[in-house]
């Protein structure tokens, strides 16, 4: 009988890195290389952990050093990544593989002067899945900081099957554009989120949200440029832009990730093209999944996002829920961090 030992170390190889996190299910981009590079250049200390049983590694994390006036935390974005190798025994596997991460957590938090540990899992919402955070004592963030209700689109069938399992009206105003001569283009150039910025700003205006600075979206495209991992697509009519968004594409997933939208002719369907023409890029590159990321909790009709909800739904797809972020307590002041996010989180009405 051979000895299992299960340790954790940093992973300082990026092709061994990469290979173990595009091995999953479903690779998220926020456990990429890449998300760690990005944010080193906001200037966030970073750590790439390695679970290892004997010299096979059977899991990773990207963990997140976040300082806040609240209280200093560790994060890791839609991790761990864990390979359970048993599907009879997976949430036994999973939850020995995570014990062996918390515990080292645990440790480096001291080590940094954090007071809690905040994990936002990929992992679907079920009682078993929620006990194995319950039993390490872990609790429900009062917040969210990653789409928890995501809706994913399966894009491995052909076009006109995609098209068919859209909304009518959707596919209705996607043909619309075409006819309307609505102009998409994709650009990979630094130089172009600029143009991006000028209406996502007035977005946010709109639609009263804070938005991620110029500087904070050329550090993140700049990140994922490297292996064309990124791209703008631009939606104009008659010159002037209506629409635009920026895509991630990673693993076998394209990702919708930030969008933005004038006041211009509301009566083009501008955005239902583009996002569909985002679709079919997302098809070339191989890509099995459309994530469009997070939507409106069904059982909150006045959640801010219902209307970007129901644009999302009508391309057609499914919902998937994730555990809500859980949050290991390390010290008192994470008290003061959960009254903090808790009041923020009834004045916005989440």
């Amino acid at each position: 009988m051979v000895l299992q030992i299960m340790f954790i170390k940093p992973i300082q190889n990026k092709i061994q890195w990469e290979e173990f996190i595009l091995s999953q299910n479903e690779p998220p981009f926020l456990q990429s290389w890449h998300w760690g590079e990005f944010h080193q250049s906001l200037g966030d200390k970073i750590f790439r952990l390695g679970i290892f049983e004997n010299e096979e590694i059977v899991g990773a994390a990207l963990v997140i050093k976040v300082l806040a006036r609240r209280g200093h935390f560790l994060f890791l974005p839609y991790g761990p990544a864990i390979k359970t190798k048993n599907k009879k025994q997976k949430t036994k596997n999973y939850k020995l593989k995570f014990q062996t991460l918390v515990n080292y957590l645990k440790n480096l938090a001291k080590e940094e002067k954090c007071c809690f540990v905040r994990i936002s899992p990929l992992l679907i919402k079920n009682d078993e899945n929620i006990k194995i955070f319950k039993d390490l004592k872990f609790q429900e963030s009062p917040i969210h900081l990653k789409p928890e209700t995501t809706w994913l689109l399966d894009i491995a069938p052909d076009e006109e099957k995609i098209l068919k399992g859209m909304r009518k009206t959707t596919r209705n105003l996607i043909r619309r554009g075409y006819r309307e001569n609505v102009q998409i283009t994709k650009s990979e150039n630094l130089n172009d989120l600029d143009e991006f910025y000028k209406i996502y700003q007035k977005t946010a205006e709109r639609q009263n949200f804070v938005p991620f600075s110029k500087e904070y979206l050329k550090k993140e495209f700049n990140a994922f440029i490297k292996e064309k991992h990124i791209a703008l697509f631009f939606a104009k009519h008659k010159g002037e832009l209506l629409s635009a968004a920026l895509f991630i594409f990673y693993g076998n997933q394209g990702f919708y990730h930030h969008s933005a939208s004038s006041r211009g002719n509301s009566k083009i369907p501008t955005s239902y093209l583009m996002l569909w023409e985002a679709i079919k890029e997302a098809k070339k590159r191989n890509c099995k999944i459309f994530n469009f990321w997070g939507i409106a909790p069904p059982d909150k009709p006045k959640h801010p996002w219902q209307g970007l909800t129901l644009f999302k739904k009508g391309f057609g797809g499914y919902q998937k829920d994730l555990i809500r972020a859980q949050d290991l307590a390390i010290n008192s002041r994470y008290w003061i961090n959960w009254a903090i996010e808790t009041f923020r989180r009834i004045k916005r009405g989440y």
